[in-house]
């Protein structure tokens, strides 16, 4: 197996090099120049060119963009062009709240669309069964962006019971140890701090996980039908076991390999495709923090939370695969 992981890692190196050639080179032919939105409107073209060159962008791109891998080999994931940060310490402070949601989005994805899609099987063409897809199908279908609208105006507009944006009440943060609000909440008992940082999550991770639900509870109808239709689950029933452990024990265990699959490209997808939905809810994570660098052609910005997500979708992928030795012991990796 572990000759299985180190391969597999290997091959993360020439996908995070496509990814941020594809990245490089769209953000320096298709964005606006940076120097705008460093210098405003009124700028002359001596200040306009002496801050290219203090900024390097008067290089040839193979030179800016050879600086830049350089610069990564070495960890270095460069410095903001609009605020002179440090790229790597804004990600320390804004990836923990885009983890915490995309974790929380799939637990409620998973949860509800698991349910889902098991009563959906064992009620095949019944009337619980057409309700269920039914909602899968609205949950598809629905853009995250107008669900999160119409959540905030019913929960946030009129019946002012959840908070419309932000990650916290200001002056509520809890100790920094994990950087996880509700983690970090209950390590120190800030009881206070954890009931407000679950009010603001509620909203954004309900219209993160609509499309997810959908997706996972339609993969656990469709793997449970096949699983329930096979030999050994009429044989179980035949020697009188209950229905309950026959769809726990035998069912759905043998159908959750397609399920974890689903569920693992999901995670991956929610913690890179969060953008709208911290845009929306104002939701400080590494999506919204990519769009501003976006408007602001903040080129290092941009490239290094692409290359961040893109490696995060991948390792995401390789735990899902090795869960699959551990859900089928037949399973074996070279």
């Amino acid at each position: 197996m572990l000759k299985y992981i180190i391969k597999r890692l290997l091959m993360l190196i020439p996908v995070l090099l496509g990814v941020s050639i594809m990245v490089f080179a769209i953000m320096h032919l298709f964005t606006a120049d940076p120097t705008a939105s460093i210098l405003g409107d009124y700028a002359t073209k001596d200040q306009i060119d002496n801050l290219r060159q203090q900024l390097g962008l008067n290089q040839p791109l193979y030179v800016q963009y050879w600086d830049f891998l350089k610069a990564l080999s070495h960890g270095d994931l460069g410095t903001s062009i609009i605020t002179q940060t440090p790229i790597a310490k804004d990600i320390a402070v804004k990836f923990p709240a885009t983890i915490e949601l995309a974790f929380t989005a799939i637990i409620i994805a998973s949860v509800v669309g698991i349910t889902l899609g098991i009563l959906s099987a064992i009620n095949q063409n019944k009337l619980w069964d057409h309700i269920s897809m039914v909602i899968s199908l609205i949950g598809i279908s629905m853009p995250t962006f107008w669900l999160g609208l119409l959540l905030i105006i019913f929960f946030a507009v009129q019946l002012h019971v959840l908070p419309v944006s932000g990650r916290i009440q200001i002056g509520m943060e809890p100790q920094n140890i994990t950087g996880f609000y509700l983690l970090d909440s209950l390590i120190t008992g800030n009881m206070n701090s954890f009931v407000d940082a679950l009010k603001h999550i509620i909203l954004p991770s309900l219209a993160l996980s609509a499309y997810s639900t959908s997706v996972i509870s339609r993969m656990t109808r469709s793997a449970m039908i096949e699983v329930l239709n096979k030999e050994y689950i009429r044989t179980a029933k035949a020697k009188g076991i209950l229905d309950k452990s026959i769809i726990i024990k035998h069912a759905f265990r043998n159908a959750l390999i397609p399920v974890v699959t689903v569920i693992g490209l999901q995670l991956g997808g929610l913690l890179g495709g969060a953008v709208l939905t911290e845009t929306i809810f104002a939701w400080p994570g590494i999506g919204s923090y990519t769009i501003d660098a976006i408007l602001k052609s903040d080129y290092p910005v941009v490239q290094s939370t692409v290359i961040l997500l893109a490696s995060t979708f991948v390792i995401v992928n390789l735990i899902v695969d090795l869960l699959y030795a551990y859900l089928d012991p037949r399973i074996k990796y070279m």
